[in-house]
C-alpha cells in the first residue's frame, strides 16, 4: 500500500493546479461588472453541448461509481452495470420528454418548476428535501468513499489518513466551485471527464494484461469471461445467490426489475428532476444545444461500465484459488463484512497493486477528478436551490444579484463543512453504492410521481401533490421496515414487507400516483388544473441529430443485452 512516488506526486499536483487555474480563470470577472445569478448558478447561460455532456458524466461518476461499483461489481458481476447502461438510455427520455418543458420555463430550478406549476408550499417541502439529501447522504458519501480510496493508494490502507482526505478534497472542490459557481465546474468537468476516462482505462487494461501468465487485454478479458461467466450475466436468473441471506434475486436489482420496474424510478428521478445533474442543461445556450449534450452523455455512459464495473470482477478473479473459490486470507481485511465478500477496495486494491509510478499519478488524479467534480456540483446545486428557492422568497425578496451571489457561496461553504463532519461516520456501511441508492429511493419514489404528473397530467392538483409527497415517505418507510405481525401470521410479509429495494421504490411511486390521481379527481371533479402544462406535437419534436443519435443508443443497448443476458 501506498507505493506513491515522486513522480506521481508531481502528475498529481500538476492536475491540481490546472484544474484551479482553469476554474479561476472562467471565474474572472471583466473590471466594474458584477457576477449576476444567471452568470452564478447558470453559467451565463452559454455552455456548448460538447461541455454539457461532460459535465452531465463527470458530476454523475464519482467515488460511488469508481469505489462503490468496483465492489458491486466485485459482488455482483456486470449486472451492476445496469445503472448505467438503462442510464443511457433514461437520458434520451429525459432530452425529448422532460428538457423542452424545462427549458421553455426558463428554470433556475427543479423546484421553481414545482412552483410554477403548483404551489411555493410544495416548492418549498421539496427544496428541504433535497438539501437534506444532498448535504446528508450525496455530499458525505462521495467524500467518504474518496477518502477511503485515497488512503488505500496514496496511503497506508489503514485508515490513518482518511480525514485529511476528507478535508483535503472538500478544500479542492471548494477553491474553485465556491468563487466562480456553475462555470468553473462546467468548464473544468471537460478536463475531468477526459482525465477519468483516460485514467479509468489504463486501470482496467493494465489489470486485463496482469490476469493471466501470458499478459495481454483480449487474452485476460477471456480468461475473467471463462472463469466466472456467472458474473457477465446482466439478468440473474431465479433463484440464483447473491446476498447472504440467498434471497431470490428475480425482482432484485440485478433482476427483471431492471426492465420493468423499481430501476425506472431511479433513473428517471435521478437524470430528470436532480438538480445538480439536470442544472447544467438548464444552462445551454438552447433547447437542441441542450438535446445534444444530453445524447452526448448517453454515449459516453455506454463505456463506463469497463471504468467502473470490469475492475471489480478483474479482482475477483484475481483472489481465487485453484478451485474456484475466494481465498479470503489474501484479501484485504476491508474487503470482508461478515462471511460476505462485498470489497469497496477493488478498485483501489487494484491500481495500488498492478499500476505502475507515474501512471499510478494520472490514475489517482483521475480518481480525484471523478470525486471533485461530484462534490463541485453537489455544491453548486446545494446553493442554488437554497439561494433561489428558500432565500430570497422568505429571506430577502428585495436581494441583489451581488447578495444572492454571496449567499450562494456562504450556503456551499456551509454544506461542505456539515459533510465533511458527517463522512467519517459512514464507515463500516459494506456496500456504499447499495446504500446510496436505497436511502435516496425513500424520497425519489413520490417526488417521481409529483413530477411526471405535473408534467403529463393537467387534472394533477396542488393540494394532491403535497399528499402525495408526504405520505409517499411513510409508504416508503413502511416496505423498508414496516411491523411483521399478522403480516407474517398470514402469508402477506413476502408480499409486502422483504422486497428488494427496487421493488419498494416501484411499488411506492405506484401508489403515490394512485394517490395523487385520486385526490386530484375528487378536488377538481375531473376538471383539468389551472397550472397544467399544454402539450402538443411540437412540444416534444427534435432535430435529427438527436434522433439518430437516440437510435444508435437504443440499438447498443439491445445489442449489449442480447449478449450478456
Amino acid at each position: 500500500m501506498g507505493n506513491f512516488t515522486a513522480i506521481d506526486y508531481i502528475i498529481f499536483i500538476i492536475y491540481a493546479i490546472t484544474i484551479l487555474s482553469i476554474g479561476l480563470w472562467v471565474s474572472r470577472t471583466k473590471k466594474g461588472e458584477v457576477k449576476t445569478t444567471e452568470d452564478y448558478f447558470l453559467a451565463g447561460k452559454s455552455l456548448p453541448w460538447w461541455a454539457i455532456g461532460a459535465s452531465l458524466i463527470a458530476a454523475n461518476i464519482s467515488a460511488e461509481q469508481f469505489i462503490g461499483m468496483s465492489g458491486s461489481g466485485f459482488a455482483l458481476g456486470l449486472a451492476i452495470a445496469s445503472y448505467e447502461w438503462m442510464a443511457a438510455l433514461t437520458l434520451i427520455i429525459v432530452g425529448k420528454y422532460f428538457l423542452p418543458i424545462f427549458i421553455e420555463k426558463k428554470l433556475y430550478t427543479i423546484p421553481e418548476f414545482v412552483e410554477k406549476r403548483f404551489s411555493t408550499n410544495l416548492k418549498t417541502i421539496l427544496a428541504v428535501f433535497w438539501i437534506g439529501l444532498y448535504v446528508f447522504v450525496n455530499l458525505t458519501s462521495v467524500l467518504f468513499l474518496g477518502a477511503i480510496a485515497l488512503d488505500t493508494i496514496v496511503g497506508s490502507g489503514d485508515g490513518s489518513i482518511i480525514i485529511y482526505s476528507i478535508i483535503g478534497l472538500a478544500l479542492f472542490a471548494a477553491s474553485y466551485s465556491l468563487w466562480g459557481g456553475l462555470a468553473a465546474v462546467a468548464w473544468t468537468d471537460v478536463i475531468q471527464v477526459a482525465l477519468l476516462i483516460i485514467g479509468g482505462l489504463i486501470t482496467t487494461f493494465l489489470a486485463l494484461d496482469a490476469v493471466t501468465p501470458e499478459g495481454g487485454i483480449l487474452n485476460g478479458f477471456q480468461h475473467i469471461y471463462e472463469t466466472v461467466p456467472e458474473k457477465f450475466s446482466m439478468i440473474l436468473s431465479k433463484g440464483e445467490i447473491f446476498t447472504p441471506n440467498e434471497r431470490d434475486a428475480w425482482f432484485d436489482l440485478p433482476g427483471i426489475a431492471v426492465l420493468v420496474g423499481g430501476m425506472w424510478v431511479a433513473n428517471l428521478y435521478y437524470w430528470g428532476f436532480n438538480q445538480y445533474i439536470i442544472q447544467r442543461t438548464l444552462a445551454a445556450k438552447s433547447l437542441k444545444e441542450s438535446q445534444k449534450g444530453i445524447a452526448f452523455a448517453a454515449f459516453l455512459k455506454l463505456i463506463i461500465p469497463l471504468i467502473v464495473v470490469i475492475p471489480g470482477i478483474i479482482a475477483y478473479v484475481m483472489n481465487l484459488d485453484e478451485n474456484g473459490e475466494l481465498v479470503k486470507s489474501s484479501l484485504d481485511p476491508n474487503f470482508l463484512n461478515g462471511d460476505y465478500v462485498v470489497n469497496d477496495n477493488a478498485a483501489p486494491w487494484l491500481i495500488d497493486q498492478f499500476v505502475p509510478a507515474g501512471l499510478k499519478g494520472l490514475v489517482v488524479a483521475a480518481l480525484a477528478a471523478a470525486i471533485v467534480s461530484s462534490l463541485a456540483s453537489m455544491l453548486n446545486s446545494t446553493s442554488t436551490i437554497f439561494t433561489m428557492d428558500i432565500y430570497k422568497p422568505y429571506f430577502n425578496k428585495e436581494a441583489t444579484e451581488s447578495q444572492m451571489v454571496n449567499v450562494g457561496r456562504i450556503t456551499a461553504g456551509i454544506a461542505l463543512v456539515i459533510a465533511v463532519l458527517i463522512a467519517p461516520q459512514l464507515a463500516n456501511l459494506g456496500q456504499v453504492f447499495q446504500y446510496i441508492q436505497e436511502y435516496t429511493g425513500i424520497v425519489s419514489p413520490g417526488i417521481l410521481a409529483v413530477f411526471i404528473l405535473g408534467l403529463f397530467w393537467k387534472k394533477t392538483t396542488n393540494k394532491a401533490a403535497i399528499w402525495g409527497v408526504i405520505l409517499s415517505v411513510p409508504i416508503a418507510m413502511y416496505f423498508k421496515v414496516g411491523p411483521n405481525g399478522w403480516l407474517e401470521d398470514s402469508g402477506l410479509n413476502a408480499l409486502f414487507i422483504n422486497w428488494p429495494f427496487m421493488h419498494q421504490m416501484f411499488a411506492t411511486c405506484l401508489l403515490t400516483i394512485g394517490i395523487i390521481m385520486g385526490l386530484s379527481w375528487l378536488e377538481g371533479k375531473g376538471k383539468d388544473d389551472e397550472k397544467g402544462i399544454p402539450i402538443t406535437k411540437k412540444t416534444f419534436a427534435t432535430e435529427p441529430v438527436f434522433n439518430i443519435s437516440a437510435f444508435a443508443v437504443i440499438l447498443i443497448l439491445v445489442a449489449l443485452y442480447a449478449i450478456f443476458w
